[in-house]
């Protein structure tokens, strides 16, 4: 498999942890590309001790040394600045992956794994996307792309309804989905990504204790009880279920994967549970792309402490990922 990683922002540690994730991977059966900048990479190799063999390419198939790490390089900065935000850092960040999304439609790269970006750099920027899924999606006009988080530990799955949007706005957003069609693309996508047969779903309620029976929000019986009870006779589905007590008590492991309904519901007790581990996932795109779970870490970025496990585990996913579409291609 040939993984791409985009190179996130410069000013914080996706360049270290890339690096770090190769000193593990240099000498698998897999090769490796990153996107971004060959300046910002040498710095921080050099910057950190790293003992990492860098080259420049020119193309995403450019033959390299073994052991040796190309980089193609999308913009290079005039300055670096670790744990700055800045527009040009942002720039690079997403022109990063655009070109290495790229590579992967093009059939250049089997898999892409994006390193942590910063919204306000890109912001500063001019770019209106200042996320990885929305961005993606533009990309592939693919309208809703499904976020979801994995731990390799525990083999938790969560998977987010609704993603990056105010609270004041989740039940509306709710009400207008399509649930049936996301829930039967979240299984499809459980079957081809993660060679599960027959996925065990579980959906939280929206509102406080699945709402009572009705005491505090209607959703649970106008929304999401009667697409579970639609879909019962095609799919492994159950809820809603009270979100408070759900993880506390373990209930998650009886399901391959939980469905939140807004963005802190499922990633609190995710984070909780595997901060160090965790993998984001983004299902529904033509290409395989997988990212740690974690931020830009500017106040740790350059110190040269930034665990590399998350980028780790998000290159293994993006191998197995690529390889169960492979043998699923007709």
């Amino acid at each position: 498999m040939r993984i791409v990683w985009s190179i996130g922002d410069p000013h914080g540690i996706g360049p270290e942890i890339i690096l770090k994730s190769f000193l593990k991977l240099k000498d698998s059966a897999h090769s490796f590309l990153v996107t971004g900048s060959y300046s910002v990479m040498d710095y921080y190799r050099k910057a950190l001790g790293l003992p990492v063999e860098l080259e420049m390419v020119d193309c995403a198939t450019a033959p390299v040394p073994s052991g040796v790490l190309p980089v193609f390089s999308v913009a290079e900065p005039e300055s670096i600045t670790a744990g700055t935000i800045s527009a040009a850092s942002g720039r690079i960040a997403m022109e990063s992956i655009k070109a290495a999304a790229e590579f992967c439609r093009d059939g250049l790269c089997d898999a892409l794994v994006t390193a942590p970006i910063h919204k306000e750099a890109i912001a500063r920027a001019g770019f209106t996307n200042t996320g990885h899924t929305g961005f993606l999606g533009r990309i592939f006009d693919v309208p809703s792309p499904t976020m979801m988080f994995y731990d390799p530990v525990s083999e938790l799955k969560v998977a987010l309804a609704t993603i990056h949007e105010p609270l004041e706005k989740i039940p509306g957003l709710i009400r207008r989905m399509n649930l049936d069609a996301f829930l039967t693309s979240l299984a499809e996508s459980l079957k081809i990504d993660f060679g599960i047969a027959a996925p065990r779903i579980a959906v939280l309620g929206l509102n406080p204790h699945a709402s009572d029976g009705g005491v505090m929000g209607r959703e649970e019986q106008e929304v999401i009880t009667p697409c579970i009870e639609r879909l019962s006779g095609r799919l492994q589905v159950e809820g809603p279920f009270p979100a408070d007590g759900f993880f506390g008590a373990q209930r998650y492991r009886a399901y391959d994967i939980v469905v939140a309904m807004y963005h802190d519901q499922g990633l609190l007790p995710f984070k909780v549970l595997a901060f160090d581990t965790g993998v984001n996932v983004t299902l529904g795109l033509p290409i395989v792309r997988t990212s740690p779970d974690h931020g830009t870490g500017f106040d740790i970025a350059g110190k040269g402490i930034a665990s590399e496990r998350s980028c780790y585990e998000a290159t293994l996913l993006a191998v197995k990922i690529a390889r169960n579409r492979k043998q699923t291609e007709p």
